[in-house]
Order: structure tokens, then sequence, then C-alpha cells
């Protein structure tokens, strides 16, 4: 309200007064730029003429905070103050006299190189050294300058417009500007400066590109006096001392930086082919960066000495100095940079960008094997996913063991982790299918498919492949509690028969159906249960790259001691063995750990957070339900937990489901359009045949579809709804995936 009561104040003066706010503006621009200029003293100390300097380009910046005015207008306004102030210096000759002094001044006394070669760029060595940096420059205050004009340009343009607004300035007042602080003394220890940044870069491009993580990158091997990098070295070396102005020298430079741009592009094809470290990634996008400066400063400088023979052409009328468009470019350049680079949350997208995709796409292998293709696989899936129900009731008698033991909490979580862990790995091993662990593994395939989405037939493949994606992870959760609900009403039979005692007692038994209760915590409870889940795919994939990335496959096949133990063919075998589960195994280890201490930690904590698994919670009712007799099925408690445990196999999967769809589109780059597109296709299928998504289609009707389909495309440009519901379609049976020499995990 106090912004709009503003807004209309603005609007009401403009109306009322017309043009003479004008005039008045003009008039508070003589008194303030007046009180700015006659602060200028070449005898300050360098730190009170760089806040001077500050000031005034604050003032030039400035713009009311409510305003009507749109971007062109702010550019405008900025431009019309720094036109006033260039006149108004005209006008006073006097006072331009010390100020011109106090720049030129101030500018011959900030000495290094680090405007060209460090301002916009990474400084650290390693990634978490500079996220490290990042979080101690967001706490501490920043120390005075000290003579450093990368930190004095870095303050003068502290929004990332800034850049528009320098490149937005007009040819006449660029000149006017370089004439007021600059001379050619400053011009030429300038050009020196920029021939020092481009030294500086190239030899951290060279100890970069010749150390040993990225020789090994690189094919074919050669010697390191023959490497792009060292070669670029000495060819800029000859360009800046030997011939400055010869265009042979310069191409040469230039083609050499394009050539080690391409070296960095064939590390990123091995790093996303046998695995990818974080660290090398962030070293690799610095080289790049590096590159990139390095490009943009060469251009300048042959713009400065005019190698490209265009200098007379460009600036004989328009610029007093030689490169003062490239001058301008640079300048916008460093301030876009600067920004870009400030960002904690930037640095770790970009140096997390491509482990976050080669974990989705190592995820896609695994989730292939989980989705239900035809009949043969859907029953498949139901008697795997039967053995994982009969393995559950087996670790719910456990957790009921262990928890009856009454040992400390925390002995208590670590032996149910191990309970969990164990359980999961032998329910792997015995090719059992756990429900809710799919959609974690499955979602990046269905991503996969989205980032192919351009024809009307890819629509219908991808729509295809949800319907079986969905009906794969009804199936497993049917086959989980066909499992776990007679085998767990076995077991407490067992224990009744044979100790005379029911395997709960009664407050017990009713103490499990009241925390199965759909009227509680325990909806918020399964989905943060569907969180943990995808976690622990996230751990799978990140094992499984790390064990790519060490070459742990060959250093075991090839390890000594143990093929001098199990033979060279066995320790092969195991090798090969482990390179194919080490993500399973991974997997398993980690979710029954979240499942199992994640309570433990929270309750240390003092929060009141706790797991709910369908299965488990289904085991848990079911085991209550038998200690409490026949009577349970009136009470009212016992339907609420059966509510509860629908609710909680809907979280479970949706959650985890929808966080790894999340993760994948956002490493993949699937477009708003696509994802929007697919949404409203997915509804309208569902909407005609909810049950197609659960269970198999037993009559094949071949309906064409491809007028729907086309009508959902045309949706997505026109943003209108259909009128008519899409035509209920079976999913067209695809192959199986096959195994390609070459590719892990199928």
């Amino acid at each position: 309200m106090k912004i709009l009561f503003l807004r209309l104040r603005v609007m009401w003066r403009r109306f009322r007064h017309g043009e003479r706010h004008l005039q008045t503006d003009s008039r508070q621009y003589a008194t303030q730029v007046d009180a700015l200029m006659r602060r200028a003293n070449p005898f300050y100390s360098w730190q009170e003429r760089a806040n001077w300097i500050i000031d005034i380009v604050q003032w030039l910046r400035h713009v009311p905070t409510v305003s009507m005015l749109d971007d062109d207008a702010r550019l405008r306004v900025k431009q019309q103050r720094l036109a006033f102030l260039l006149e108004w210096l005209d006008t006073n000759r006097d006072v331009r006299r010390v100020v011109q002094a106090t720049l030129q001044k101030t500018l011959r006394e900030a000495a290094g190189p680090e405007l060209f070669c460090a301002t916009g760029l990474p400084n650290e060595p390693a990634f978490f050294s500079e996220l490290t940096e990042h979080a101690i420059k967001l706490v501490l205050p920043k120390p005075p300058f000290e003579a450093d004009l990368s930190s004095l340009f870095t303050a003068l343009f502290p929004t990332s417009e800034d850049a528009d607004w320098l490149l937005a300035l007009d040819t006449q007042s660029v000149a006017k500007i370089w004439k007021l602080i600059a001379d050619d003394g400053i011009a030429h220890s300038y050009q020196q400066q920029i021939d020092e940044a481009l030294i500086y870069l190239a030899a951290m491009i060279l100890a970069d590109g010749i150390s040993k993580a990225f020789r090994q990158k690189l094919d074919p091997k050669m010697p390191l006096q023959a490497t792009p990098f060292m070669v670029l070295r000495r060819e800029l070396e000859t360009y800046l001392y030997v011939t400055p102005r010869d265009e042979a020298a310069l191409r040469s430079v230039r083609m050499l930086i394009a050539v080690c741009q391409a070296q960095t592009d064939r590390i990123y094809a091995h790093l996303d082919e046998h695995g990818v470290s974080v660290s090398l990634v962030y070293r690799v996008e610095r080289m790049r960066a590096q590159l990139t400066r390095m490009a943009l400063l060469t251009d300048l400088r042959s713009a400065i000495y005019g190698t490209e023979g265009q200098i007379a052409e460009s600036n004989s009328s328009a610029s007093p100095e030689p490169g003062a468009g490239q001058i301008q470019a640079l300048l916008g350049d460093l301030i876009a940079a600067h920004h870009q680079r400030s960002s904690a949350r930037g640095l770790i997208r970009r140096s997390f960008s491509l482990l976050a995709r080669k974990m989705v796409e190592r995820n896609a292998d695994h989730g292939e094997h989980y989705i239900a293709r035809d009949n043969k696989e859907y029953r498949a899936m139901l008697k795997a996913a039967g053995r994982g129900g009969v393995i559950t009731a087996f670790t719910v008698l456990g957790k009921s063991l262990l928890s009856s033991v009454g040992a400390a909490r925390f002995f208590e979580g670590i032996f149910a982790s191990l309970n969990y862990a164990a359980s999961f790995m032998l329910i792997s091993a015995v090719g059992g299918v756990l429900a809710t662990k799919q959609p974690a593994v499955t979602a990046p395939v269905l991503a996969s498919k989205m980032g192919q989405l351009d024809t009307v037939e890819g629509l219908r493949a991808l729509l295809n492949e949800i319907a079986l994606l969905l009906r794969s992870q009804a199936a497993a959760v049917f086959g989980n509690l066909m499992g776990v609900i007679p085998v767990m009403l076995l077991i407490s039979g067992l224990i009744l028969l044979t100790t005379g005692a029911p395997m709960m007692t009664a407050e017990h038994a009713s103490a499990s159906l009241h925390s199965l209760s759909v009227i509680g915590p325990t909806p918020l409870f399964a989905a943060f249960t569907g969180i943990l889940l995808w976690l622990s795919s996230l751990v799978s994939g990140f094992a499984d790259n790390w064990f790519a990335l060490r070459r742990l496959r060959e250093a075991l096949t090839h390890q000594r001691r143990l093929v001098f133990v199990l033979g060279a063919m066995r320790a092969e075998r195991w090798a090969s063995c482990l390179d194919r589960n080490v993500a399973q195994i991974a997997g398993n280890v980690s979710l029954g750990l979240l499942l199992g201490m994640t309570p433990v930690l929270a309750q240390f904590f003092g929060l009141p957070l706790d797991v709910r698994h369908v299965t488990l919670a289904t085991g848990t009712l079911t085991a209550a339900a038998s200690s409490l007799g026949w009577q349970v099925l009136a009470a009212p408690q016992f339907w609420l937990a059966i509510a509860g445990i629908v609710s909680v196999g809907m979280l479970n999967v949706g959650v985890s489901f929808a966080c790894a769809l999340t993760l994948a589109l956002r490493a993949r780059n699937v477009p708003a359009r696509i994802r929007r597109l697919v949404f409203r296709a997915v509804l309208r299928r569902f909407s005609a045949s909810p049950r197609s998504f659960l269970f198999l289609e037993r009559a094949v009707v071949s309906v064409p579809e491809s007028s729907s389909l086309q009508a959902d495309a045309a949706d997505t440009v026109s943003g209108e709804a259909p009128e008519r519901a899409e035509p209920v379609l079976p999913p067209e049976p695809s192959p199986a995936p096959q195994r390609r020499p070459g590719r892990r995990h199928g």
C-alpha cells in the first residue's frame, strides 16, 4: 500500500508540474555536482580519493527506488546525469583541473594487473577453497583499499545492470571521460599491465594444462613441450616482446587459445564418460574463463597497437584513443563476470552441474531394469516384489525384537540401520524389489525421454513410458503388500503358538495403530521418508561415479596381492561383479542408515521426526492387528491406519519421484514448455483411464492418437485447453534395453 501511494504521488506531481520538474532536476543536479566536485583534492590519501570516486559514480547511478520508470528510462536518466556532469566541468574550468589531477593521480598510483587478470575470475586453487572464500566475504567486512584498482572497480559497479549502462555510453561521452581521467603516461602504464595480465593468465593456464590430472584426460599422449598450453606460452611471449605488431603472431596466439579451449572440451567429454570430479570441473571452468579473458585482452591489445588495420577507420573521428570500443566492451565484461562469479550459489551450480548430470545418467541406466514393458515383465515385477515383501516381514520382526531389548537410543538406531541394510542387501541378492526405491532411479529415465521430445511420435512414446513407469511402481507396491501381509500373519501365528503370547502387547499394538493413523504426523513422516529414498539414490549414483572415476575395476583386477590370493581370472570376476553392483550396495547401505539413524539424530536435536515406509508400515500394521485379534477390524483406529498406509505409499512414491525428476530435468536443461506439454497430456490420459496407470491392459485396442497429440502440441503454442478428452491408448510395448559394448550397467 505504501509503494502504491508513493507511485500515485509521483504521477500526480508529474501531472501537476508538467515540464517544470526538468528544470527543478537541473537545479538540484547543479547543487549536488558542485558539492561533489569541490571535494576533489589530489593531496588526499588514496583511500579518501577512492571513496570520493565511489560517491561520484553512486550519484551517476542513482535512480529513485519508487518511480514509474522502466529499464530504458532509468538508463536515460543515468546518461543525462553523466552528460550534465561533463558539461558542468567544461563550464567550471578551475574545478575541472583539480578534478582531473585527482583522478589521474589515483589511477597512476594503482599498480598491478589484477583488474585485467583477477576481476571476475576464480582465484582459489580448488573448489572448496573458493566456496570458503565466498562465505568469508559474505560474513566479514571488506578491508580498506590499498591502491588496488580491481577492488575499486568492483565497488564502483555493485550491480550487474551497470554493464548495460557502461556499454550504452555514446562515443562522445567515452572520449570526454577518457580525456578527463587519463593521459599518455597512464595509457602506456595500463598497456603494460595488459601485457602483464596476459603473461599471468598464460602461466596459470600452463600450470593446470600440464598437470597430471589434465594430461591423463587427454589423448593422444604427447611430450610436455608439444602440448598446446606450452606452445601458447611461447607464442604469447614472442608476440608481446619480439613482434608486438605482427599479424601472423597475433593469429597464432588466437589459434592456440582456440586449441586450448578445444582441449577443455575433450576433458569434459572424458569426465562425462568415465566419471566426474568436482575439483577437476572447477579447474576446467577456471581455465575456460581465463582463456576467454585472454581472448578479450588480445583483441584489446591488437586494437591499441593497430595490428588489424582498422584503427584509422574506427577511431579517426570518434575516439581520441585507439581501442576505445574494445576497452568499453572489456569493462562491461569485467562487471558481468564479477557479478556472475561472486555468487556462491552460481559457483556450486557450475561446479556440480556435470556431476549431477552424470549421477542422473547412471541412475537412468539402473532405472531401465525397474520398468515393466509387457505382461511378462509385469508379472516378473510382481514376483520380485513379493520376494521383497517376504524378506521385509522378517525385517519388521527384527525391528520388533530390537525395540523390546531396551537398549540406548543411539545403539537402537545403529542396530536398526544394520537390520535395514542387511534386509535390503538380501532383497537385492535374491532378485527381489523393495517398493518406493524405484521412483528415484526411474525418474531420470523419464527425464531423458523428455529431453528428446520434439515430435508427435516422441510425445506418444513418452506417454507410453510414463504409463509403464507408474504401472511398474504400482506392481512393486502391490507385490510387496502381497508378500509382507501373509508372511507377517504367519510369523505372528507361529509366535502365538510357540510362546502362548501375541507378538506385541496390547499397549504396544494400540500405540502402533495410533502412530500409523492418517490423522496425525504420518503423512509428514511419509513425505520425509520420500526425501530419504531420493537421497539414497544420490548416494548410489555418487558411489557409481566415484568407482568409475578412481578406475577401481582396473585397480582391483591388477592388484598384485589380490591376484596372488585369488588368481587373475577370479580377481577380474570379483572386480567386474563389484563394478556392476557397487551402486546397489551403496544405495542399500545408505538407505538403511538413513531410515535407522535419522530419527535418532532428529531426537538428539529435539525434532519429532520419524520415518514411514509403506512396506515396513504395512508389516507393522499387520503385526499389531494380529496381536489385537479379530475385534480390531471393528475399531475406527484400524481403518484410520489403513488410510494412513495408503497415504504413506502415495507420498513415498510421489515425493521421491518428484525430487528425482526435478533434479533430472535441471541436469538435462529440459525447457519449461515441454514440461507443461507433458503434464497436460498425462492429466488428460489419466482422467480418461486411471486404471491403465495401475494395472495391466487386458484388451488391446488400436486407436489413432496423432490428432489428440497434435492438439497437445498446439496447446503449448496457443495456451488453450482442449475441449475433448484424449482417447484411451494401451502402451505400446518397446524392446528391452540391450547392453551395448563399452557401456556400464546396460
